[in-house]
Protein backbone atom coordinates (compact mmCIF):
# COMPACT_ATOMS: atom_id res chain seq x y z
CA UNK A 1 0.00 0.00 0.00
CA UNK A 2 2.60 2.32 0.61
CA UNK A 3 3.56 2.19 -3.26
CA UNK A 4 0.36 3.33 -4.26
CA UNK A 5 0.96 6.94 -3.11
CA UNK A 6 4.06 7.06 -4.91
CA UNK A 7 2.35 5.36 -8.25
CA UNK A 8 -0.53 8.11 -7.82
CA UNK A 9 1.58 10.98 -7.32
CA UNK A 10 3.82 9.65 -10.73
CA UNK A 11 0.34 9.41 -12.61
CA UNK A 12 -0.12 12.65 -12.28
CA UNK A 13 3.17 13.31 -12.83
CA UNK A 14 2.74 12.13 -16.48
CA UNK A 15 -0.99 13.65 -16.67
CA UNK A 16 1.17 17.14 -16.19
CA UNK A 17 3.79 17.04 -18.38
CA UNK A 18 1.48 15.57 -21.28
CA UNK A 19 -0.62 18.87 -20.90
CA UNK A 20 2.40 20.85 -20.44
CA UNK A 21 3.57 19.45 -23.95
CA UNK A 22 0.08 20.37 -25.60
CA UNK A 23 -0.03 23.82 -24.27
CA UNK A 24 3.72 24.96 -24.84
CA UNK A 25 2.80 24.90 -28.84
CA UNK A 26 0.41 27.77 -28.54
CA UNK A 27 3.64 29.76 -27.59
CA UNK A 28 5.44 28.81 -30.62
CA UNK A 29 1.91 29.59 -32.39
CA UNK A 30 1.77 32.75 -31.08
CA UNK A 31 4.91 33.88 -32.11
CA UNK A 32 4.76 32.79 -35.65
CA UNK A 33 1.17 34.56 -35.74
CA UNK A 34 2.95 37.66 -34.59
CA UNK A 35 5.70 37.81 -36.88
CA UNK A 36 3.47 36.40 -40.51
CA UNK A 37 0.13 38.60 -39.59
CA UNK A 38 0.79 41.37 -37.07
CA UNK A 39 4.64 41.83 -39.28
CA UNK A 40 6.29 42.17 -36.00
CA UNK A 41 10.11 40.69 -36.05
CA UNK A 42 11.23 37.42 -34.88
CA UNK A 43 13.98 39.27 -32.65
CA UNK A 44 11.33 41.84 -30.85
CA UNK A 45 9.09 38.80 -30.63
CA UNK A 46 11.82 36.95 -28.82
CA UNK A 47 12.54 39.99 -26.43
CA UNK A 48 8.78 40.23 -25.39
CA UNK A 49 8.47 36.78 -24.52
CA UNK A 50 10.98 37.02 -21.72
CA UNK A 51 10.17 40.63 -20.81
CA UNK A 52 7.20 39.26 -20.01
CA UNK A 53 8.41 35.59 -18.64
CA UNK A 54 9.95 37.95 -16.56
CA UNK A 55 7.07 40.88 -15.51
CA UNK A 56 4.36 37.82 -14.86
CA UNK A 57 6.75 35.35 -12.92
CA UNK A 58 9.14 37.35 -10.66
CA UNK A 59 5.85 38.59 -8.49
CA UNK A 60 5.31 35.00 -7.48
CA UNK A 61 8.63 34.01 -6.84
CA UNK A 62 9.07 36.94 -4.42
CA UNK A 63 6.26 36.21 -2.67
CA UNK A 64 6.86 32.59 -2.38
CA UNK A 65 10.19 32.73 -1.88
CA UNK A 66 11.29 36.62 -1.01
CA UNK A 67 14.75 38.03 -1.60
CA UNK A 68 15.75 34.46 -1.56
CA UNK A 69 14.72 34.12 -5.78
CA UNK A 70 17.38 36.75 -6.90
CA UNK A 71 19.71 35.60 -4.59
CA UNK A 72 21.75 32.79 -6.70
CA UNK A 73 24.50 30.46 -5.73
CA UNK A 74 25.86 30.71 -8.97
CA UNK A 75 24.54 33.86 -10.37
CA UNK A 76 26.70 34.03 -13.69
CA UNK A 77 26.15 30.51 -14.64
CA UNK A 78 22.26 30.96 -14.23
CA UNK A 79 22.55 33.80 -16.32
CA UNK A 80 24.37 32.30 -19.49
CA UNK A 81 21.56 30.06 -19.03
CA UNK A 82 19.17 32.92 -20.00
CA UNK A 83 21.24 34.04 -22.50
CA UNK A 84 21.67 30.06 -24.24
CA UNK A 85 17.79 29.84 -24.21
CA UNK A 86 17.26 33.57 -25.16
CA UNK A 87 19.59 32.49 -28.32
CA UNK A 88 17.67 29.38 -28.56
CA UNK A 89 14.46 31.02 -28.57
CA UNK A 90 15.03 33.59 -31.23
CA UNK A 91 16.64 30.46 -33.45
CA UNK A 92 13.25 28.77 -32.95
CA UNK A 93 11.32 31.69 -33.54
CA UNK A 94 12.77 33.22 -36.88
CA UNK A 95 12.35 29.34 -37.92
CA UNK A 96 8.55 29.25 -37.37
CA UNK A 97 8.20 32.55 -39.00
CA UNK A 98 9.19 30.85 -42.29
CA UNK A 99 8.50 27.33 -41.56
CA UNK A 100 5.64 24.90 -40.95
CA UNK A 101 5.36 24.73 -37.31
CA UNK A 102 5.18 20.80 -37.55
CA UNK A 103 8.67 20.55 -39.22
CA UNK A 104 10.07 22.96 -36.55
CA UNK A 105 9.72 20.82 -33.91
CA UNK A 106 10.31 17.53 -35.95
CA UNK A 107 14.02 19.16 -36.76
CA UNK A 108 14.19 20.42 -33.32
CA UNK A 109 13.75 17.01 -31.46
CA UNK A 110 17.25 16.25 -32.52
CA UNK A 111 18.02 18.28 -29.66
CA UNK A 112 18.18 14.67 -27.38
CA UNK A 113 20.54 13.39 -29.33
CA UNK A 114 23.59 16.28 -29.21
CA UNK A 115 22.69 16.23 -25.68
CA UNK A 116 23.59 12.76 -25.50
CA UNK A 117 26.89 13.38 -27.63
CA UNK A 118 28.00 16.56 -25.39
CA UNK A 119 27.42 13.94 -22.35
CA UNK A 120 29.39 11.83 -23.40
CA UNK A 121 32.16 13.73 -24.66
CA UNK A 122 32.29 16.08 -21.66
CA UNK A 123 31.04 14.68 -18.73
CA UNK A 124 32.22 11.29 -19.53
CA UNK A 125 28.94 9.06 -20.00
CA UNK A 126 28.98 6.17 -21.75
CA UNK A 127 26.97 5.66 -24.47
CA UNK A 128 27.90 2.19 -26.32
CA UNK A 129 27.61 1.66 -30.13
CA UNK A 130 23.50 1.29 -30.35
CA UNK A 131 23.06 4.59 -28.72
CA UNK A 132 25.54 6.07 -31.74
CA UNK A 133 23.59 4.34 -34.40
CA UNK A 134 20.51 5.74 -33.03
CA UNK A 135 21.87 9.00 -32.84
CA UNK A 136 23.24 8.91 -36.14
CA UNK A 137 19.25 7.54 -37.50
CA UNK A 138 17.46 10.41 -35.59
CA UNK A 139 20.08 12.57 -37.47
CA UNK A 140 19.01 11.15 -40.82
CA UNK A 141 15.18 11.12 -39.88
CA UNK A 142 15.95 15.16 -39.26
CA UNK A 143 17.60 15.36 -42.96
CA UNK A 144 14.56 14.22 -44.49
CA UNK A 145 12.18 16.51 -42.99
CA UNK A 146 14.95 19.48 -43.91
CA UNK A 147 15.82 18.23 -47.89
CA UNK A 148 12.31 20.18 -49.17
CA UNK A 149 12.17 22.96 -46.61
CA UNK A 150 16.06 23.51 -47.28
CA UNK A 151 15.25 23.45 -51.36
CA UNK A 152 12.39 26.34 -50.30
CA UNK A 153 13.97 27.99 -47.39
CA UNK A 154 17.56 27.78 -47.54
CA UNK A 155 19.54 28.09 -44.80
CA UNK A 156 16.59 29.50 -42.80
CA UNK A 157 15.84 25.34 -42.81
CA UNK A 158 18.49 24.94 -40.19
CA UNK A 159 17.85 27.08 -37.94
CA UNK A 160 15.97 24.92 -35.59
CA UNK A 161 19.43 22.74 -35.71
CA UNK A 162 20.84 25.46 -34.17
CA UNK A 163 17.99 26.17 -31.58
CA UNK A 164 18.42 22.26 -31.03
CA UNK A 165 22.72 23.00 -30.68
CA UNK A 166 22.01 25.92 -28.18
CA UNK A 167 18.78 24.60 -26.27
CA UNK A 168 21.01 21.00 -25.65
CA UNK A 169 23.65 23.36 -24.06
CA UNK A 170 21.33 25.02 -21.81
CA UNK A 171 20.12 21.43 -20.46
CA UNK A 172 23.95 20.60 -20.45
CA UNK A 173 24.79 23.43 -18.20
CA UNK A 174 21.66 22.97 -16.04
CA UNK A 175 23.46 19.36 -15.60
CA UNK A 176 26.24 21.31 -14.53
CA UNK A 177 24.63 23.81 -11.71
CA UNK A 178 22.89 20.40 -10.31
CA UNK A 179 20.47 21.29 -7.52
CA UNK A 180 23.07 24.45 -6.32
CA UNK A 181 20.14 27.01 -6.86
CA UNK A 182 16.06 26.02 -6.49
CA UNK A 183 13.78 25.72 -10.09
CA UNK A 184 12.42 29.08 -8.84
CA UNK A 185 15.49 31.29 -8.59
CA UNK A 186 16.75 29.46 -11.83
CA UNK A 187 13.64 30.68 -13.30
CA UNK A 188 14.34 34.15 -13.05
CA UNK A 189 17.77 34.84 -13.64
CA UNK A 190 16.96 32.93 -17.37
CA UNK A 191 13.81 35.41 -17.41
CA UNK A 192 16.66 38.35 -16.26
CA UNK A 193 19.54 36.75 -19.01
CA UNK A 194 17.07 35.64 -21.97
CA UNK A 195 15.95 40.11 -21.80
CA UNK A 196 19.49 41.35 -21.09
CA UNK A 197 20.17 39.29 -24.37
CA UNK A 198 17.84 40.28 -26.72
CA UNK A 199 17.90 44.07 -25.50
CA UNK A 200 21.16 43.73 -26.93
CA UNK A 201 20.83 41.64 -30.03
CA UNK A 202 17.97 43.66 -30.66
CA UNK A 203 20.09 47.02 -31.25
CA UNK A 204 22.34 45.13 -32.79
CA UNK A 205 20.51 43.43 -35.42
CA UNK A 206 18.05 46.74 -35.85
CA UNK A 207 21.53 48.71 -36.61
CA UNK A 208 22.76 46.54 -38.98
CA UNK A 209 19.30 46.96 -40.88
CA UNK A 210 18.31 43.20 -40.62
CA UNK A 211 14.35 43.11 -41.19
CA UNK A 212 14.33 39.98 -38.05
CA UNK A 213 15.19 42.55 -35.12
CA UNK A 214 13.70 45.40 -36.43
CA UNK A 215 12.24 47.33 -33.46
CA UNK A 216 8.65 47.56 -33.13
CA UNK A 217 5.41 48.45 -30.18
CA UNK A 218 2.35 46.15 -30.87
CA UNK A 219 0.26 47.85 -32.42
CA UNK A 220 -3.52 46.42 -31.00
CA UNK A 221 -4.73 45.71 -27.67
CA UNK A 222 -4.99 42.13 -28.71
CA UNK A 223 -1.40 41.75 -29.81
CA UNK A 224 -0.28 43.13 -26.53
CA UNK A 225 -2.75 40.44 -24.79
CA UNK A 226 -1.00 37.52 -27.14
CA UNK A 227 2.56 38.88 -26.23
CA UNK A 228 1.72 38.60 -22.50
CA UNK A 229 0.53 35.23 -22.87
CA UNK A 230 3.18 34.37 -24.59
CA UNK A 231 5.68 35.61 -21.79
CA UNK A 232 2.67 33.82 -19.27
CA UNK A 233 3.24 30.68 -20.96
CA UNK A 234 6.98 30.48 -20.89
CA UNK A 235 7.41 30.92 -17.62
CA UNK A 236 4.43 29.52 -15.72
CA UNK A 237 4.27 26.29 -17.88
CA UNK A 238 7.74 25.86 -17.19
CA UNK A 239 7.56 25.85 -13.41
CA UNK A 240 4.69 23.09 -14.12
CA UNK A 241 7.27 20.97 -16.12
CA UNK A 242 10.05 21.50 -13.30
CA UNK A 243 7.15 20.17 -10.74
CA UNK A 244 6.18 17.08 -12.90
CA UNK A 245 9.97 16.05 -12.85
CA UNK A 246 9.80 16.37 -9.07
CA UNK A 247 6.44 13.98 -9.29
CA UNK A 248 8.08 11.17 -12.01
CA UNK A 249 11.31 10.20 -12.99
CA UNK A 250 12.88 11.46 -16.15
CA UNK A 251 12.77 8.17 -17.77
CA UNK A 252 8.93 8.23 -17.42
CA UNK A 253 8.01 11.76 -18.54
CA UNK A 254 10.78 12.14 -21.43
CA UNK A 255 8.93 10.41 -23.90
CA UNK A 256 5.60 13.02 -23.48
CA UNK A 257 7.55 15.69 -25.10
CA UNK A 258 6.74 14.28 -28.00
CA UNK A 259 3.37 15.22 -27.37
CA UNK A 260 4.72 19.10 -28.61
CA UNK A 261 4.84 17.73 -32.32
CA UNK A 262 1.18 16.42 -31.95
CA UNK A 263 0.07 19.71 -30.71
CA UNK A 264 2.06 21.53 -33.87
CA UNK A 265 0.96 19.61 -36.71
CA UNK A 266 -2.98 20.05 -35.15
CA UNK A 267 -1.83 24.59 -34.69
CA UNK A 268 -0.26 24.22 -37.72
CA UNK A 269 -2.81 22.64 -39.77
CA UNK A 270 -6.29 24.84 -38.11
CA UNK A 271 -4.11 28.40 -37.93
CA UNK A 272 -1.97 28.84 -41.00
CA UNK A 273 -3.09 25.58 -43.15
CA UNK A 274 0.12 23.57 -43.11
CA UNK A 275 0.06 19.41 -42.59
CA UNK A 276 3.51 17.88 -42.97
CA UNK A 277 3.99 15.48 -46.32
CA UNK A 278 4.25 11.72 -46.47
CA UNK A 279 7.77 11.84 -46.88
CA UNK A 280 7.79 14.47 -43.44
CA UNK A 281 5.78 12.21 -41.75
CA UNK A 282 8.55 9.47 -42.37
CA UNK A 283 11.45 11.65 -40.85
CA UNK A 284 9.05 12.54 -37.95
CA UNK A 285 9.06 8.91 -37.41
CA UNK A 286 12.19 7.89 -37.30
CA UNK A 287 13.30 11.10 -35.40
CA UNK A 288 11.06 10.19 -32.41
CA UNK A 289 11.34 6.44 -32.68
CA UNK A 290 15.08 7.03 -32.34
CA UNK A 291 14.77 8.94 -29.04
CA UNK A 292 12.70 7.36 -27.74
CA UNK A 293 15.17 4.27 -27.99
CA UNK A 294 18.11 6.68 -26.73
CA UNK A 295 15.48 7.13 -23.69
CA UNK A 296 14.68 3.31 -23.42
CA UNK A 297 18.65 2.89 -23.35
CA UNK A 298 19.18 5.34 -20.40
CA UNK A 299 16.41 3.59 -18.55
CA UNK A 300 18.02 0.13 -18.93
CA UNK A 301 21.31 1.56 -18.43
CA UNK A 302 20.21 2.99 -15.13
CA UNK A 303 18.56 -0.20 -14.13
CA UNK A 304 21.49 -2.44 -14.86
CA UNK A 305 24.45 -0.07 -13.80
CA UNK A 306 27.26 1.67 -14.95
CA UNK A 307 29.01 -1.84 -15.46
CA UNK A 308 26.64 -2.88 -18.57
CA UNK A 309 26.42 0.58 -19.93
CA UNK A 310 29.72 -0.13 -21.96
CA UNK A 311 27.91 -2.32 -23.74
CA UNK A 312 24.82 -0.63 -24.96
Amino acid sequence: MQNQPKQETAVAGMALMAGCMLVLPVMDAIAKYMANVEGMSPGQVTFYRFFFQLACTLPLLLLLQGSRAVKARRPWLNLLRGVLHGAASLMFFTAVKYMPLADVFAIYFVEPFILTALSALFLGERVGWRRWLAIAIGFGGAMIVIQPSYEIFGFKALLPVACAFLFALYMFLNRAIGDADSPMTMQTFAGIGGTLFMGLALGIGNSVGSEDFTLSLPASASAWLLLILLGSISGYIHLLVVKAFRMAPLSVLAPFQYFEIIAAVFLGYVLFNDFPTPSKWVGILIIVGSGLFILWREQQRSKTGSGSASKD
